[in-house]
């Protein structure tokens, strides 16, 4: 009596996976990461009601929508994979249909699949699967640093290169980059939704981790802590490259975006920073001398109120300046003297007037006869040993003759005049 169970079990499932299928996912929304697919009957389904769970009639259409990555997985084995937008055609199923081909070979390759039904004892010894991958990005992940992380300030204006603590606070998103390696590791052989909350803890845990070598790249940039909301894209770089080698290469799941909503120090280290910045502004003689400017100023009207007279509280001032050692004057002439430009010193034996004889000449012209100053002689440096400054006809280092210069020539198209070289400087003819 079983036989006969079994065959017309196996009669009846087979009959039922004649009919030609259609695979059709919803929108996911945005907690929905995998969704296996299921085939639509119509509102009745009356015509194929015994077909079997998990199998796919050759010449079933599947389509995929935009934002979805569809894969086949038979007997455990991806087979198939679309991520286009599209419907497609199932024509390498493993379970053959009367409906698809032509009729009598449909029979025989129905026929031969019952046979094999009834040696499983009426069911079918195959498994085909469809799932939907959401590829869309899953955005609204939030994030927060729950203890301060470490993060390097490096002002070389300042110079400041220290480490301090800060926290932050934001929200990413993420996407299915490889569906294949997020089946295979994350969620397998589902039968129901994937939902994003069954990773949520662990992501969240891998991304504050990856923080603190993220930070050390970003500082590395010279980018400060309280700029980090503006470089919301070097900071998913930086996370992707550190979490690569497990969201990446695991996972299959990379950061598109990283929002800093809030980042902030300790009140200790920004007191820290901002006086350590102020002070580096000192090292301005001009800065300094503005702030003892200011700063006599806040005395003397600090001094004019002293309970014990105004005479007591500026002697107490004077006292004070004295006991400085500088005043705003001599920091405001050193400030001038660092941005002036630096002048070339007159040479002090100064030159000898070739007509009369009379010496320590400094300016254009003899001071006792009026003769203009000698032009200075040219300098050249030798080819060979490289000695510069040299001034007469041999090297004064190894004894190289000067090398001849190039006549003059003057352009017969523009009359430029003084050419040396082998075009003309003013319309770039070659010289001929």
């Amino acid at each position: 009596m079983g036989l006969l169970l079994a065959a017309g079990a196996s009669v009846s499932s087979i009959l039922g996976d004649q009919w030609k299928e259609y695979f059709y996912c919803p929108a996911m929304d945005n907690d929905v990461l995998v969704r296996k697919g299921q085939p639509h009957h119509g509102k009745s389904g009356i015509l194929n009601r015994g077909g079997s769970d998990n199998i796919i009639t050759s010449g079933s259409t599947i389509v995929v929508n935009d934002g979805q990555c569809m894969c086949i997985v038979d007997n455990g084995v991806i087979v198939e994979v679309a991520a286009e937008p599209g419907a497609y055609t199932y024509d390498a199923s493993k379970s053959p249909s009367i409906f698809a081909g032509g009729l009598a070979a449909g029979i025989v390759d129905s026929f031969k699949e019952a046979l094999d039904r009834f040696a499983h004892g009426g069911i079918t010894a195959k498994d085909q699967r469809i799932y939907y991958f959401n590829i869309k990005n899953i955005m609204g992940n939030k994030y927060g640093t729950a203890a301060p992380v470490p993060y390097r300030v490096v002002d070389p204006n300042a110079g400041i290169d220290i480490d301090i603590a800060i926290k932050c606070f934001g929200e990413y998103s993420y996407r299915l980059a490889d569906p294949i390696l997020f089946y295979k590791n994350i969620c397998g052989n589902i039968q129901k939704d994937f939902t994003r909350d069954r990773i949520e803890s662990q992501l969240r845990s891998e991304l504050l981790t990856a923080l603190q070598p993220a930070f050390a790249r970003i500082s590395e940039m010279g980018i400060r802590y309280s700029a980090l909301p503006g470089h919301t894209s070097e900071m998913a770089e930086a996370l992707n490259a550190e979490l690569d080698g497990k969201w990446g290469k695991v996972y299959g799941i990379e950061i598109v975006t990283f929002g800093v909503n809030s980042v902030k120090a300790s009140e200790e280290d920004e007191r820290m920073i901002k006086e350590l910045q102020r002070t580096a502004a000192f090292k301005n003689p001009g800065m300094a001398g503005a702030q003892m400017v200011s700063s006599t100023a806040q005395a003397m009207q600090d001094a004019a109120k002293n309970p014990g007279g105004a005479m007591i509280g500026f002697a107490g001032m004077g006292m004070a300046q004295q006991a400085g050692g500088i005043n705003a004057a001599d920091l405001f002439a050193m400030g001038q003297a660092q941005s002036a430009p630096a002048m070339k010193p007159a040479s002090a034996a100064g030159w000898t007037c070739p007509k009369c004889g009379t010496a320590g000449n400094t300016g254009k012209f003899c001071g006792e006869c009026g003769t203009a100053r000698p032009a200075e002689p040219e300098t050249w440096t030798c080819p060979k040993c490289g000695q510069t400054g040299n001034t007469g006809k041999f090297c004064g280092e190894c004894g190289t003759p000067r090398p001849a210069a190039d006549a003059a020539w003057t352009c017969p198209d523009c009359g430029q005049t003084g050419n040396t070289g082998k075009f003309c400087s003013g319309c770039g003819r070659p010289r001929g």
